[in-house]
Order: structure tokens, then sequence, then C-alpha cells
């Protein structure tokens, strides 16, 4: 019962912003579980959630199984807290950040991407990335707007 039930919180979250543990223990209520808020505590601590930025403006929960994707996570998650928009021009890719964040940005960007970027450099609040083509470039900026939040696609 206990696997179910943890299963079924994975499978919530994947599809859905849970931002509360209350929300998480309706939801698994509507799918049948009989569970208490202790319990869905419990869950969340053995299957090491935990919360990162929906990029607009609340937070929800996620997988965090080791410590590469909590790494990744954390990545996202800085990426989605800093990154305003993403353009390309032909192979360069342009990232524009808040103020004073462009550096955290770029140090994400290339961590996630690292086989995808030939180099990057970040000033206050833009990045420039150098892409091996132009067809990987709008990928990119595809990709990073999408892991970023942001619903605009900035190819070209």
């Amino acid at each position: 019962m206990k696997n179910q039930r943890q299963e079924k919180m994975l499978e919530i979250i994947k599809n859905n912003d849970v931002e509360t543990q209350e929300s998480l223990l309706q939801k698994l209520k509507e799918a049948g579980y009989d569970v208490t808020q202790a319990t869905v505590s419990r869950d969340i601590k053995e299957l090491k959630l935990v919360k990162i930025s929906t990029g607009r403006g609340g937070y929800r929960y996620a997988v965090r199984d080791d410590g590469s994707s909590s790494r990744d996570v954390k990545y996202l998650s800085i990426m989605r807290e800093t990154i305003k928009w993403v353009k390309c021009a032909n192979n360069l890719v342009v990232i524009k950040t808040y103020t004073g964040m462009a550096q955290a940005a770029c140090a994400a960007v290339d961590a996630v991407y690292e086989d995808d970027v030939l180099g990057s450099i970040a000033g206050d609040d833009t990045i420039f990335i150098v892409a091996p083509s132009n067809d990987q470039a709008s990928r990119l900026v595809d990709d990073i707007n999408e892991k970023s939040g942001n619903k605009k696609s900035g190819n070209r």
C-alpha cells in the first residue's frame, strides 16, 4: 500500500503543480487514498521531494533522488528565477536576466547544457552563448525557454 501511495504521489507531482502538502493530501484523497497529513509529510521526506520555483511566483514539489538530480533541480530553479527571455541570431544565443543575475544563470545553463554549448560569457544582466550550429542554437533557445518557464519562443 505504501509503495502504491508513493508511486501515486510521484505521478501527481509530475502531472500537476502541487504547491502544498494540503493540496497533495487532497489529490491523494481524490485518487482514493485515505491518508493523513503526517503520512504525506513522511512520504515527502522518504521520496526526497523538494520545492522548486514554478516561474510564476509560486513553488511546487519536484523529485530529488540523488546528488546529480538535486544539482539539476537547483540549476533549473536558478534558471526559472533569473531568466527573463532567450533569443538567438544564427548560432548565437542571447539570454536576458534580471540585473545582477547573469553570472548565476550562466553557470546554471553551462551545467545543464554542457554538451550543447561551445562557450558562454556573462555580464550583469546578459549572457552570450555560442552554439555549434544555427539549428542547435534554435533548439537550445526552445529548451531554455521551456525549462525557465518562458512561454514565448525567442527564435530569430
